[in-house]
């Protein structure tokens, strides 16, 4: 059987190569000039693959529509990506949070895998060949028109991305195509993103401080709930915060309900928590031992041992307790208060970065519109959808390429 796959990132190439070792005339289209440009940018170009946890828990991990995966999760796990980099010679290693990275800690050295397989198995790579238009013909049969040239073919596998990242090639271009054949595009949104807050003169005073050990809880100020809670790394930047806590925050907000409103009505918090291994009396009994030592000296100057430098005149500032006061001479009350800031600081969330800032895009093919034992189209017999085009996201933490690769095997498995 003759089958066109569309887009040569890892859903697409994980498609191409399935269908190939099924005995299928596989023909690869990629508009850029290689494969796996959006690939060799993840994990800060390391590539985290994948993760180490129970495949049962990456629907846990996956906020946006995470049990229609059930079946392609099932079909091609970590374990499979894992196997399959082995068997051409690339070995992983586990890191913090549960992620899987290669040996080599390139994500190039991942893409040659991919590449190396496509080639063993004849694949039809066509570059810098754009679609433009997909044409259902008689007999379930398509016409691929390309800016170059025309294709028929029983089969498509449209795996074109989402609109993150658009550098790479990831601008969309798949959501009109689907369109036109029937299909719903849900809202798109930029999902792992960073965040942008109010507070821009605070943020771009804290730009460059890096936090590896923080809790992080953001809340909804209108009624009180948590939206989210998480523990790990944090980095202020000019407009407000990124890091993988944020991130995966991210992932969670963009489909909190009324997220847009609560946003504009500086409903939306996040309170970090700078010292999550102390309890409030422990803290302020550390900090006690500190002015003991330093009971002469300015509260300006007695923070040293406690926080970053560049967080400290944000802190002394928030604290009302003036710069230049003895700390022998601080009372309890401003001591209590300063604890209640290192424990919940307070940041009001304005919104989030553009699209283009974005690791992954939030929406996409609507999932009612799929068959999630096949991925294949309910409206179009034979049109197939592979990664991020369909309307599903992740944390982070290696869940949204192993997303790619199950979906992109599940619909190379078409008969």
């Amino acid at each position: 059987m003759k089958v066109l796959v569309i887009g040569g990132g890892p859903a697409g190439m994980m498609a191409a190569i399935t269908l190939a070792e099924n005995g299928n005339e596989v023909i690869l289209l990629e508009k850029m000039e290689r494969l796996g440009r959006k690939l060799l940018i993840t994990g800060k170009g390391r590539c985290n693959i994948t993760s180490s946890l129970p495949i049962e828990e990456f629907i846990q991990n996956t906020p946006g529509n995470g049990q229609f995966l059930y079946s392609c999760f099932k079909n091609y796990t970590n374990n499979d990506i894992i196997e399959f980099l082995k068997r051409e010679g690339l070995e992983v290693k586990e890191e913090r949070g549960n992620r899987i990275f290669p040996i080599t800690d390139k994500a190039l050295d991942v893409l040659k895998c991919f590449e190396n397989r496509l080639k063993e198995l004849n694949v039809d790579i066509r570059y810098n060949t754009k679609v433009n238009d997909i044409i259902i013909c008689n007999e379930k049969k398509f016409k691929v028109i390309t800016d170059k040239n025309t294709f028929e073919t029983e089969k498509v596998i449209l795996a074109t991305g989402g609109k993150s990242y658009p550098l790479t090639g990831s601008k969309g271009d798949g959501y009109n195509i689907a369109k036109k054949l029937g299909h719903t595009v849900t809202q798109i949104k930029p999902s792992l993103v960073p965040l942008e807050a109010y507070d821009k003169n605070m943020c771009k005073n804290l730009q460059g401080l890096s936090l590896k050990n923080v809790d992080i809880e953001i809340k909804n100020t209108e009624n009180n709930k948590t939206i989210y809670e998480d523990f790990g790394e944090l980095l202020f930047t000019h407009f407000g915060v990124t890091g993988p806590t944020i991130l995966s925050s991210s992932a969670h907000l963009v489909r909190y309900k009324n997220i847009d409103e609560l946003l504009k009505n500086r409903k939306v918090v996040l309170k970090i928590d700078f010292k999550p291994a102390l309890t409030e009396e422990k803290l302020d009994d550390r900090i006690l031992r500190d002015f003991a030592e330093l009971k002469n000296k300015k509260f300006k100057n007695s923070l040293d041992k406690l926080l970053p430098q560049k967080l400290i005149p944000v802190i002394i500032e928030k604290s009302n307790i003036n710069p230049e006061k003895k700390v022998n001479e601080i009372n309890k009350l401003e001591r209590k208060n300063l604890v209640k800031i290192l424990k919940s600081f307070e940041l009001i969330i304005s919104g989030f970065r553009p699209i283009e800032e974005a690791i992954i895009t939030s929406g996409g093919i609507n999932i009612k519109e799929i068959n999630p034992k096949t991925m294949e189209s309910k409206i179009v017999p034979g049109l197939y959808f592979a990664g991020e085009i369909i309307d599903v996201d992740s944390y982070t933490g290696g869940f949204n390429l192993q997303i790619a690769y199950s979906t992109g095997y599940t619909a190379g498995m078409c008969q």
